[in-house]
C-alpha cells in the first residue's frame, strides 16, 4: 500500500497539473470505486461538474482537492489509493487503461486525470470539509479523527510521546495506528525502526522520550528521503501523476531483504510475521527491550 511519500509524490503532482483547473464533467466506469460517497455515482459526478480544484492537499496516506465554485464551497474531492490505486494525468485521446475505475475531464480540454485501480480497494468521494482545529486547516469529515502526520505543523512530538507512555502496546503497533500517528505504513515503520535501533516488538511504555525523539527523527528521515527519490516501487502498481515508478527500493536497509547482511553490523536480517504481514528486523541491532 502506498505510503506518505508515494501519497505526497502523487500531491505534489496534482498540485501541478491539476490544481486550478474546472472540471468539464465525470464519468464513473465501476461503481466500487466511489463507494463510499453514499448518494451513487451520479450524485458524485454531479457535485464535481463546474468546480474549481483549488489545490490538492494530504494527510497521512489520503489526498484531497478542495473544491470552489459554484456556490457549494466547503467540500473537496477526497482519494485513497488502497492497494493499488493510481491517479493519472493523461491526454483525454489517450487510450483507457485496463484498470480505469473514473475519468474527470476538464474546460481547459488539455487532458484528463484517471483514477486507475487493479484491485479495487482504492475510493474518492466529494466530502464535506470541517473546521480546522488551533493551528490546523480545514479536513475532510471522514479523515477528521485521523492523527496529524509527522510533516504537518499540527504535529505535536511532545503530545506523541505523551500518548506513547499512556499505551500498553508495541511500538511497532503505535507507529501503524493512524489514531496516533499518520502516514507510517509497513516499509517505513520498519526502515525508521531500523534507524532507531530499536525491535518493533518494544513496549511503548519503556521508551524514553530521548528514545522517542530519536525515532521521530528516524521517521522524518527515511520518508525524506523515500520522498527525494520518488518513493518506494515494488511493482507497477505504485506511480506518479504521469505513471513513473519510484526507486527508494534500491535504498532500503531492512525491509524485503530476508537473510541479507544488516549494512551496520553484518548479521542476516531477520523476517517475522506481524499482523498478517511481514517484519524485517536485524537480530543484532535492534534488541527485543529498549536501550
Amino acid at each position: 500500500m502506498p505510503e506518505l511519500p508515494e501519497v505526497e509524490v502523487v500531491r505534489d503532482g496534482l498540485s501541478r497539473w491539476v490544481a486550478g483547473r474546472t472540471v468539464l464533467g465525470a464519468d464513473v466506469l465501476h461503481a466500487r470505486a466511489v463507494r463510499r460517497h453514499l448518494p451513487g455515482p451520479v450524485e458524485f459526478a454531479a457535485r464535481l461538474r463546474g468546480r474549481v480544484i483549488r489545490s490538492a492537499e494530504r494527510r497521512g496516506k489520503y489526498l484531497w482537492m478542495p473544491l470552489g465554485e459554484p456556490e457549494a464551497g466547503g467540500d473537496a474531492l477526497l482519494a485513497h489509493l488502497g492497494m493499488s490505486g493510481q491517479l493519472l494525468v493523461t491526454g483525454a485521446d489517450s487510450p483507457a487503461e485496463k484498470h480505469l475505475r473514473v475519468r474527470l475531464g476538464f474546460t481547459d480540454a488539455a487532458g484528463e486525470l484517471r483514477f486507475v485501480d487493479q484491485r479495487t480497494f482504492g475510493h474518492l468521494m466529494v466530502a464535506t470539509l470541517v473546521p480546522a482545529k488551533a493551528g490546523g486547516r480545514p479536513v475532510p469529515e471522514p479523515i477528521a479523527h485521523i492523527a496529524a502526520d509527522p510533516f504537518e505543523d499540527g504535529f505535536d512530538d511532545e503530545v506523541f510521546a505523551t500518548r506513547l507512555a499512556l499505551r500498553q502496546t508495541e511500538i511497532k503497533r503505535a507507529l501503524l495506528d493512524q489514531s496516533l500517528i499518520s502516514g507510517v505504513g509497513n516499509i517505513y515503520a520498519d526502515e525508521a525502526l531500523w534507524r532507531a535501533r530499536l525491535h518493533g516488538s518494544v513496549p511503548t511504555r519503556s521508551l524514553s522520550r530521548a528514545k522517542v525523539a530519536e525515532l521521530l527523527a528516524a521517521v522524518r528521515a527515511v520518508m525524506s528521503e523515500a520522498l527525494g527519490q520518488g518513493g518506494t516501487s515494488f511493482d507497477s502498481l505504485y506511480v506518479n501523476v504521469n505513471g513513473e515508478s519510484g526507486y527508494f527500493d534500491r535504498s532500503l536497509n531492512v525491509y524485503g531483504r530476508e537473510g541479507e547482511p544488516c549494512g551496520r553490523c553484518g548479521a542476516p536480517v531477520l523476517r517475522e510475521a506481524f499482523m498478517n504481514r511481514s517484519s524485517y528486523s536485524c537480530p543484532r541491532c535492534q534488541p527485543r527491550v529498549a536501550g
